[in-house]
């Protein structure tokens, strides 16, 4: 569903929004705004907070995301699955955080192929149970677990690996995605009765928010908030995508998305809080071109990048909390930084990033953020590495897409060839996708990937022959 904003609009719904949660901001003080960077120590006492209406608890801006959990060796856990988790890192960033204000924290039985929960709950269960907020999900994706009774045991073992006799925030894991995408919400909420299992669980004291997280198809979305208003299920919060390059821009770049725009809005009108996931579009957002850079670099030579995302993701006031995967300490400190307080984006910030969504929407890149949901590939094809390259191309202008008449195509042709050897191994590189679609199914993004691995390969192929 696609919802034409004028800017006018854009501007009141987020510079508005800025205006009322500045009224939330943690001992907000002239010339701390703009305190901290990745270099400095952030404050431990400046964490900005908002109300969860329902309980009135006050929850950090930022959320920890424990889903690219540091591994012992390079990398992360999503990276290196079979790599053990460095636990006594994960403990020290959990401190750090907490020590911060930093109190809410985001995991799933899916998470660090099903390692997540159980190293969050050894470094939370070191700490107070009332000095954080722990969310998980309920992530029945495969069918053998749409089973009443497997789905039961998924919700015991989160509560067993947290260490927890209950679980703050518990959301129903990625709706609106699968070929059938109501059928499928059926089969792992409905037909099994679960759903209503978790609203007794909710009775009962061991889950106290319950909501869901979106991905997808849209008629799931509204159909869900359609039963909140007509008080069959009540959703104490949404989990939606939201960053400044989706807030108009999701439908036009993949016609299976939404604009956050329209997602915001509904949660807004209904005074539902909107838990926010990929700020930076699984880092995208962090990796802009030089030129875009240069242009954040000269407005605020002393922040990050990634903070003009996180200040966008964090202004609108009904967002409860903004998750981060936060891997290495820098990271954390430097979000720490942007919400110790909050900086609300003024008007003309607002339109600065407008523009910015604007011009990244014109490099035409694959709307993928490497989450490597899509992996394993049944036949061995490195499906993010491929996306990656081709993304890298564009957004260092070195694309060799203008014809052979350009004078720097030589150059460039040599580049991506050379590069696409060096990223991806012939043997999991584009030209082996046979177009079996079983990547697609469990894409957050809605990709088509077999057609974009025919034209990559297509593509590439073409560039071998234009020697």
């Amino acid at each position: 569903m696609k919802k034409n904003i004028n800017r006018r609009d854009f501007i009141k719904t987020l510079g508005g929004s800025a205006i009322a949660s500045s009224a939330l901001l943690a001992a907000c003080k002239k010339g701390n705004g703009s305190s901290g960077t990745a270099s400095q120590e952030p404050p431990k006492d400046k964490m900005t907070y908002r109300v969860n209406p329902a309980t009135g608890e006050k929850v950090s801006l930022l959320g920890y995301g424990m889903m690219r959990l540091p591994v012992k060796g390079n990398g992360t856990a999503r990276e290196n699955p079979d790599a053990p988790i460095d636990q006594d890192m994960v403990n020290r960033q959990v401190d750090y955080a907490l020590e911060h204000g930093v109190n809410y924290f985001d995991t799933s039985p899916a998470y660090c192929q099903g390692k997540s929960e159980q190293s969050t709950g050894i470094a939370l269960s070191r700490h107070p149970r009332d000095k954080y907020f722990i969310a998980t999900k309920l992530s029945n994706f495969n069918p053998e677990t749409w089973t009443r009774k497997a789905s039961m045991e998924m919700f015991e073992n989160s509560l067993k690996e947290l260490q927890v006799s209950y679980v703050d925030y518990l959301l129903l894991h990625g709706i609106g995605m699968g070929d059938d995408p109501e059928a499928t919400f059926n089969g792992r909420y409905m037909d099994n009765g679960i759903l209503d299992w978790l609203v007794e669980q909710k009775r009962k004291g061991r889950i106290r928010n319950l909501g869901f997280s979106y991905h997808g198809d849209i008629k799931i979305f509204d159909m869900l908030l359609r039963w909140h208003d007509e008080g069959k299920y009540h959703w104490d919060f949404v989990q939606i995508e939201l960053n400044y390059l989706d807030w108009n821009y999701a439908d036009e770049i993949n016609q299976r998305n939404t604009d956050a725009v329209y997602l915001y809005g509904e949660l807004e009108k209904r005074g539902i809080p909107a838990v926010i996931m990929e700020p930076l579009l699984g880092g995208r957002l962090a990796n802009v071109p030089d030129a875009i850079v240069a242009k954040m670099k000269e407005r605020e030579p002393e922040k990050s990048v990634a903070s003009w995302a996180f200040r966008f993701a964090g202004t609108p006031a009904k967002v409860l909390t903004v998750l981060s995967g936060m891997t290495y300490m820098e990271h954390l400190k430097d979000n720490i930084s942007t919400y110790a307080p909050l900086k609300p984006l003024t008007k003309e910030e607002v339109k600065f990033l407008e523009d910015i969504a604007k011009d990244i929407y014109n490099l035409k890149t694959v709307p993928c953020n490497e989450c490597n949901y899509c992996m394993p590939c049944p036949y061995g094809i490195n499906i993010p590495a491929i996306l990656s390259h081709y993304n890298k191309c564009i957004k260092e202008g070195n694309m060799p897409n203008k014809g052979t008449q350009d004078p720097d195509y030589r150059r460039a042709r040599r580049a991506y060839l050379i590069g696409y050897d060096r990223s991806v191994p012939k043997l999991r590189q584009a030209s082996h996708c046979i177009g079996c679609g079983q990547c697609t199914e469990h894409c957050p993004q809605r990709i088509d990937i077999p057609h974009e691995m025919r034209r990559i390969d297509e593509f590439t192929e073409q560039l071998k022959q234009n020697a």
